[in-house]
Protein backbone atom coordinates (compact mmCIF):
# COMPACT_ATOMS: atom_id res chain seq x y z
CA UNK A 1 0.00 0.00 0.00
CA UNK A 2 2.99 2.56 0.97
CA UNK A 3 4.18 1.69 -2.90
CA UNK A 4 1.15 2.30 -4.38
CA UNK A 5 0.50 5.70 -2.02
CA UNK A 6 4.14 6.73 -3.41
CA UNK A 7 3.46 6.49 -6.87
CA UNK A 8 -0.10 8.36 -6.57
CA UNK A 9 1.86 11.34 -4.80
CA UNK A 10 4.52 11.20 -7.43
CA UNK A 11 2.38 10.99 -10.57
CA UNK A 12 0.01 14.31 -8.86
CA UNK A 13 3.47 16.07 -8.29
CA UNK A 14 3.97 15.09 -12.58
CA UNK A 15 1.03 15.89 -13.43
CA UNK A 16 1.62 19.52 -11.93
CA UNK A 17 4.62 19.69 -13.43
CA UNK A 18 3.05 18.89 -16.91
CA UNK A 19 0.39 21.44 -16.12
CA UNK A 20 2.99 24.39 -15.41
CA UNK A 21 4.27 23.23 -18.96
CA UNK A 22 0.68 23.62 -20.17
CA UNK A 23 0.56 27.26 -18.95
CA UNK A 24 4.07 28.08 -20.12
CA UNK A 25 2.84 27.32 -23.83
CA UNK A 26 -0.42 28.88 -23.77
CA UNK A 27 0.45 32.07 -21.30
CA UNK A 28 4.09 32.49 -21.33
CA UNK A 29 6.14 33.16 -18.04
CA UNK A 30 3.67 35.80 -16.85
CA UNK A 31 1.04 33.89 -16.93
CA UNK A 32 2.46 30.96 -14.95
CA UNK A 33 0.49 31.60 -11.63
CA UNK A 34 -0.09 28.81 -9.14
CA UNK A 35 -3.55 29.55 -9.75
CA UNK A 36 -3.20 28.41 -13.15
CA UNK A 37 -1.52 25.47 -12.77
CA UNK A 38 -3.80 24.41 -10.22
CA UNK A 39 -6.95 25.11 -12.67
CA UNK A 40 -5.43 23.52 -16.15
CA UNK A 41 -3.97 20.10 -13.34
CA UNK A 42 -7.76 19.79 -12.13
CA UNK A 43 -5.98 20.00 -8.88
CA UNK A 44 -6.66 21.86 -5.64
CA UNK A 45 -4.41 24.92 -4.47
CA UNK A 46 -3.12 22.42 -1.59
CA UNK A 47 -1.43 20.27 -3.80
CA UNK A 48 0.92 23.18 -4.95
CA UNK A 49 1.75 24.48 -1.97
CA UNK A 50 2.10 20.49 -0.54
CA UNK A 51 4.65 19.82 -3.35
CA UNK A 52 6.25 22.75 -4.08
CA UNK A 53 5.96 24.82 -0.87
CA UNK A 54 5.77 28.49 -3.04
CA UNK A 55 5.48 29.64 -7.12
CA UNK A 56 9.65 29.32 -6.45
CA UNK A 57 9.41 25.68 -5.50
CA UNK A 58 7.43 25.44 -8.53
CA UNK A 59 9.16 27.04 -10.84
CA UNK A 60 12.43 25.26 -9.50
CA UNK A 61 11.02 22.37 -9.82
CA UNK A 62 10.01 23.05 -13.18
CA UNK A 63 13.44 24.10 -14.00
CA UNK A 64 14.42 20.56 -12.91
CA UNK A 65 12.04 18.83 -14.54
CA UNK A 66 12.36 19.99 -18.11
CA UNK A 67 16.35 20.43 -17.71
CA UNK A 68 16.93 16.74 -16.96
CA UNK A 69 14.35 15.88 -19.81
CA UNK A 70 16.38 17.99 -22.25
CA UNK A 71 19.82 16.47 -21.06
CA UNK A 72 18.51 12.63 -21.39
CA UNK A 73 17.48 14.05 -25.43
CA UNK A 74 20.94 15.62 -25.53
CA UNK A 75 22.68 13.07 -24.36
CA UNK A 76 21.09 10.40 -26.68
CA UNK A 77 21.82 12.34 -29.44
CA UNK A 78 25.68 13.28 -28.56
CA UNK A 79 26.19 9.34 -27.96
CA UNK A 80 24.05 8.08 -31.03
CA UNK A 81 26.93 6.37 -33.41
CA UNK A 82 25.30 6.77 -36.57
CA UNK A 83 25.35 11.23 -36.47
CA UNK A 84 28.37 12.96 -37.46
CA UNK A 85 29.21 15.88 -35.85
CA UNK A 86 27.80 18.32 -38.09
CA UNK A 87 24.33 16.82 -37.64
CA UNK A 88 24.58 16.86 -34.26
CA UNK A 89 25.10 20.39 -34.05
CA UNK A 90 22.04 20.91 -37.05
CA UNK A 91 20.11 19.12 -34.59
CA UNK A 92 20.93 21.08 -31.60
CA UNK A 93 20.20 24.04 -33.62
CA UNK A 94 16.17 22.62 -34.18
CA UNK A 95 16.34 22.12 -30.74
CA UNK A 96 17.08 25.52 -29.62
CA UNK A 97 13.41 26.02 -32.00
CA UNK A 98 12.10 23.53 -29.68
CA UNK A 99 12.76 24.76 -26.38
CA UNK A 100 12.24 28.55 -27.17
CA UNK A 101 8.43 26.88 -28.32
CA UNK A 102 8.48 25.19 -24.87
CA UNK A 103 9.10 27.69 -22.55
CA UNK A 104 11.95 26.35 -21.19
CA UNK A 105 14.26 28.48 -22.21
CA UNK A 106 12.10 31.23 -20.61
CA UNK A 107 12.24 29.42 -17.44
CA UNK A 108 15.36 29.24 -17.53
CA UNK A 109 16.56 33.00 -18.21
CA UNK A 110 14.40 34.27 -16.10
CA UNK A 111 15.56 32.03 -13.00
CA UNK A 112 18.98 32.54 -14.06
CA UNK A 113 18.69 36.82 -13.29
CA UNK A 114 16.69 35.20 -10.50
CA UNK A 115 20.01 33.40 -9.42
CA UNK A 116 21.78 36.70 -9.14
CA UNK A 117 20.24 37.27 -5.97
CA UNK A 118 19.10 34.17 -4.75
CA UNK A 119 21.68 31.89 -3.53
CA UNK A 120 19.19 29.06 -4.08
CA UNK A 121 18.30 29.97 -6.97
CA UNK A 122 21.78 30.58 -7.95
CA UNK A 123 22.77 27.02 -7.09
CA UNK A 124 20.23 25.40 -8.71
CA UNK A 125 20.28 27.11 -11.96
CA UNK A 126 24.62 27.05 -11.80
CA UNK A 127 24.17 22.98 -11.43
CA UNK A 128 21.77 22.76 -14.07
CA UNK A 129 23.81 24.40 -16.69
CA UNK A 130 27.00 22.78 -15.38
CA UNK A 131 25.74 19.87 -16.08
CA UNK A 132 25.28 21.35 -19.93
CA UNK A 133 28.90 21.80 -19.76
CA UNK A 134 29.91 18.74 -18.63
CA UNK A 135 27.73 17.36 -22.02
CA UNK A 136 29.39 19.33 -23.90
CA UNK A 137 33.04 18.86 -22.42
CA UNK A 138 32.60 14.93 -23.37
CA UNK A 139 31.67 15.83 -26.97
CA UNK A 140 34.44 17.91 -27.30
CA UNK A 141 36.53 15.48 -26.20
CA UNK A 142 35.49 12.82 -28.71
CA UNK A 143 35.59 15.25 -31.39
CA UNK A 144 38.92 16.27 -30.48
CA UNK A 145 39.92 12.47 -30.53
CA UNK A 146 38.55 11.84 -34.06
CA UNK A 147 39.03 14.86 -36.06
CA UNK A 148 41.85 16.32 -34.08
CA UNK A 149 42.38 19.84 -31.87
CA UNK A 150 40.88 23.19 -33.49
CA UNK A 151 44.35 24.78 -32.42
CA UNK A 152 45.07 25.60 -28.65
CA UNK A 153 41.31 24.75 -27.88
CA UNK A 154 41.27 22.02 -25.15
CA UNK A 155 37.40 20.53 -24.40
CA UNK A 156 37.08 22.73 -21.60
CA UNK A 157 37.56 25.71 -23.91
CA UNK A 158 35.09 24.25 -26.61
CA UNK A 159 32.48 23.52 -24.43
CA UNK A 160 32.12 26.67 -22.79
CA UNK A 161 32.24 28.69 -25.68
CA UNK A 162 29.22 26.73 -27.15
CA UNK A 163 27.65 26.38 -23.95
CA UNK A 164 27.91 30.89 -24.18
CA UNK A 165 26.78 30.89 -27.58
CA UNK A 166 23.60 28.62 -27.20
CA UNK A 167 22.68 30.99 -23.46
CA UNK A 168 23.91 33.89 -25.56
CA UNK A 169 21.56 32.96 -28.87
CA UNK A 170 18.40 32.36 -26.45
CA UNK A 171 18.75 35.89 -24.40
CA UNK A 172 19.19 37.61 -28.44
CA UNK A 173 16.14 35.58 -29.49
CA UNK A 174 14.08 36.74 -26.57
CA UNK A 175 14.49 40.23 -26.45
CA UNK A 176 13.31 39.85 -30.14
CA UNK A 177 16.83 41.49 -31.53
CA UNK A 178 17.52 38.47 -34.07
CA UNK A 179 15.08 40.93 -36.65
CA UNK A 180 16.89 43.66 -35.89
CA UNK A 181 20.05 42.86 -36.72
CA UNK A 182 21.52 40.01 -34.62
CA UNK A 183 20.85 36.85 -36.69
CA UNK A 184 22.22 34.55 -34.31
CA UNK A 185 20.12 31.33 -35.64
CA UNK A 186 21.56 31.79 -39.09
CA UNK A 187 25.12 32.29 -37.70
CA UNK A 188 24.66 29.09 -35.23
CA UNK A 189 23.50 27.00 -38.66
CA UNK A 190 26.66 28.45 -41.26
CA UNK A 191 28.67 27.53 -38.13
CA UNK A 192 27.28 24.37 -38.43
CA UNK A 193 28.47 24.02 -42.12
CA UNK A 194 32.06 25.17 -41.20
CA UNK A 195 31.86 22.10 -39.09
CA UNK A 196 30.71 20.05 -42.53
CA UNK A 197 32.45 21.23 -44.65
CA UNK A 198 35.95 20.32 -42.62
CA UNK A 199 34.42 16.56 -42.05
CA UNK A 200 34.42 16.37 -45.38
CA UNK A 201 37.85 17.34 -45.91
CA UNK A 202 39.01 14.76 -43.52
CA UNK A 203 37.16 12.25 -45.79
CA UNK A 204 39.27 13.68 -48.70
CA UNK A 205 42.36 13.39 -47.06
CA UNK A 206 42.10 9.82 -45.86
CA UNK A 207 40.79 9.05 -49.63
CA UNK A 208 43.90 10.51 -50.91
CA UNK A 209 46.25 8.63 -48.38
CA UNK A 210 44.23 5.54 -48.86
Amino acid sequence: MARVATKKVEATRIGLLDAAIDVLKTDGYAGLTTRAVARTAGAPMSQIQYHFGSKEGLVLALFDYMNSQLLERQSAMFLDPGLSLSEQWDLACDYLDDDLASGYVNVLQELSAAGWTSPEVGRVIGEGLLGWVELLRGLAQTAIERHGSPGPLTADDIAALVCSSFLGAESILLLGLEERGAPVRQALRRFGGIIEKLEENQVEVARGEG
